[in-house]
């Protein structure tokens, strides 16, 4: 019974996925973005809170006020709506890395 808890004690100290020296990847994800907001908002709450924010597209990183301005929708009634809307503007894809 000690081995078990040695052994899961040691499994706990070891990562469960290894992190790498791997290529960067410029903006924040747009679940991170969504995650701060609260449900309904207008969009130009979003580009008040959250404009300056740098989001990743599959065209490279862009601003989400710039995202905001080719929106047609004034009004998410849910996180949903309001990813519908952003990913028909930019897309969805691979994200591009350094």
């Amino acid at each position: 019974m000690a081995e078990d808890t040695e052994e899961n004690e040691e499994a706990a100290d070891e990562p469960l996925v290894e992190l790498g020296e791997g290529a960067t990847v410029e903006g924040a994800p747009i679940g991170r973005v969504v995650s701060r907001l609260t449900w309904p908002i207008e969009r130009s709450s979003v580009i008040e809170k959250e404009g300056e924010t740098v989001i990743r597209t599959p065209d490279g990183p862009r601003d989400l006020a710039d995202v905001m301005a080719s929106v047609d929708t004034t009004y998410f009634a849910t996180r949903k709506d309001f990813l519908e809307a952003v990913r028909g503007v930019v897309g969805t894809g691979p994200v591009p890395t350094e």
